[in-house]
């Protein structure tokens, strides 16, 4: 079905995960380590990441940001379950799910498949985006102003370029945070108004983010 790459460090886990994952046919490479798992990454292509955020050396977020850093693959943490604040920093870093230990083998392979059946059902993102002043390349990961590059968050970057692929369209918090954060997104809507205020300070007076009082948000090019 689909190639799938595991970085986690404690062998009894990782054998856990390669039976319940093989078993519903998927291909599973393993790595001990992050920059193993960074090396294996850039070899070969892989439909799912499932990361530990506990790695020994670099740790699970630092290889998040390093992976979203090159590409948009799904990537599923594994986090220790008392530790809200991994898994909030994780989704921040543009991972798209976690799975807190110790966990069922059934719900991590549950969880895999609702991810890649989400990845399967959206549709094609484009890669260059333009609204206003504002121009966005996904590849790239870079935004500009007029020309002027604007530094942004991985978060921050999702969601500007969801409101560009959907300009005039009033969406509520709880439906931006699901769709830009991700069902699983253990805070609360006052996230969303925190990002979109961080966005429009970034992009100064050319944001196209505006407030719908008591509705939500909307895109309009200015």
């Amino acid at each position: 079905m689909a190639t799938l790459l595991v970085i986690e460090d404690e062998r009894h886990i990782v054998d856990v995960v390669r039976i319940a994952l093989e078993r519903d046919g998927h291909r599973v490479v393993c790595a001990r380590n992050g920059e193993d798992g960074l090396a294996e990454f850039r070899r070969r292509s892989f439909a799912l990441v499932i990361l530990d955020v506990g790695l020994p050396g670099i740790d699970g977020l630092e290889v998040c940001r390093r992976l979203r850093a090159i590409s948009w693959v799904p990537i599923i943490m594994l986090t220790a379950r008392d530790e809200e604040a991994d898994r909030v920093a994780g989704l921040e870093l543009g991972a798209d799910d976690y799975v807190p230990k110790p966990f069922s083998p059934r719900e991590l392979a549950a969880r895999v498949k609702a991810v890649l059946r989400r990845g399967a059902a959206a549709p094609q993102q484009t890669d260059e985006l333009t609204l206003g002043d504002i121009t966005l390349s996904r590849p790239r990961h870079e935004v500009h102003v007029g020309g002027r590059p604007v530094d942004l968050s991985v978060t921050e970057f999702r969601l500007l370029a969801f409101f560009m692929e959907n300009p005039g369209l009033l969406f509520s918090r709880e439906v931006l945070l699901e769709r830009v954060w991700g069902l699983e997104y253990p805070g609360g809507t006052r996230t969303v108004d925190q990002h979109v205020a961080q966005v429009r300070a970034k992009l100064g007076r050319a944001h196209v983010i505006e407030t719908v009082r008591g509705a939500g948000y909307k895109a309009v090019a200015r």
